[in-house]
Order: C-alpha cells, then structure tokens, then sequence
C-alpha cells in the first residue's frame, strides 16, 4: 500500500502539476480581483475533479468496450508520462500538463478562466487522465488500492486549490528558478515510473514469450 501511495502521489503531482498550474494561473489572470481569482479557482478545480473522477470511476469500462488491454494502457500511457517527463526535465512546455501557445494566447483575452484553461487542460490535461486511468487500472481487483489511489488524486487536488488561492505569492516566492528545480525533480520522478509503466506492459503484453 506504501509503494501504491507514493507513486500515486509522484504521478498525479507531476501530471496536475500544482505549483506549475498556480504560477500559470497568476499570469494568466494579472488584472482579477482576489474575490474574481477564487471564484475562478475554486470552480476550476471542482470541474478538474469532476472530470478526472469520471475516468478513475468509468475510465475501465470505457477501454473494455473499446477493447484495450491494460498491456495496452500500460505501453501507451507509459510512453505519454515518459513524453511528459522528459519535457518536464529539460523545462520545455507540454501540451500534456500546461496550454500551448496558442491556447495561452486565447486565455489571456478570457474573462473567465474556470472551464478553460484551469480545469482542463492545466489541471485535468491529457497526462493527468491517462495517468488516472492508468493507476486505476494497475490496482483492478484490489479495491483498497484504488481507493488509494482516488483519496492521492482528491489530495493532489486539494493542494492545487490551495496554491491557487495564493497563486500570487507562490509566483513571487518560488521565481522561475524554484519552479524549474520542481518540474526537473518530479520530471526524474515520472520518467522513471513511466518507464516501469512500459516494462509491465511488454511483459503483460506477451511480446517476449
């Protein structure tokens, strides 16, 4: 139960990426008030929740009717969060975890940030469903474990409403220096894991015999 919760946690707070998405959140938002920021917080992060509950919920029986194998979801989504992690250690962003250019461009002339870009793609983004499903599905047939696995995501979430609420000041403490050092720490983290994601796939797939 121990390895199941850190590398939950390591995986959802390197996909979520809480502290990146609350420094993005107070450039995106310079000129709302404090009143605006947490009502845009706090509805952001309630949808992100909403939408990655979905996939740790129904995210199984969606891929079963689709007829993927958790081989399957082990290579892919091991080979998205590898992607991910080493563009979160060389610092380069990732339409995994954050907006592209042009989504961050389209935001800044949104009033209202909640829906796009904070629940999704900066909070619920591609690499932080896959990795839902991912880890619900590694923990199929244990249900303490994928109750784990949900109470680690809740957690995550709850830490990144938290840094949203003084996402000024996380901007202004951190700098640019402290939130690479975090992306590069947690960017190790998850190619490592992503990595192992790939080797249990190959061996669930059966391809070497």
């Amino acid at each position: 139960m121990l390895e199941t919760l850190v590398v939950a946690f390591t995986t959802f707070f390197a996909t979520i990426g809480p502290v990146d998405v609350a420094a993005l959140f107070a450039v995106l938002a310079p000129t709302a008030t404090l009143e605006q920021r947490r009502s845009m917080a706090v509805r952001g992060t309630a949808i992100a929740t909403l939408i990655l509950l979905l996939f740790a919920l129904f995210g199984d029986a969606v891929l079963r009717s689709l007829g993927v194998s958790l081989a399957a979801l082990q290579l892919g989504g091991g080979i998205l969060l590898l992607l991910i992690g080493i563009d979160m250690v060389f610092v380069r962003p990732s339409g995994g975890t954050t907006t592209t250019r042009e989504e961050t461009r389209e935001a800044t002339s949104r009033p209202d940030l909640a829906v796009f870009p904070l629940a999704t793609p900066l909070i619920a983004g591609p690499g932080a469903i896959s990795a839902t499903m991912l880890l619900m599905a590694q923990a199929k047939g244990h249900w303490q474990a994928q109750i784990l696995v949900v109470l680690v995501l809740l957690l995550v979430l709850l830490l990144t409403l938290a840094l949203l609420l003084i996402a000024s000041r996380v901007q202004r403490f951190l700098g640019v220096t402290g939130l690479h050092v975090i992306s590069r720490v947690f960017g190790v983290l998850l190619t490592a894991l992503a990595a192992q994601f790939i080797i249990d796939g190959v061996r669930h797939s059966g391809l070497l015999g």
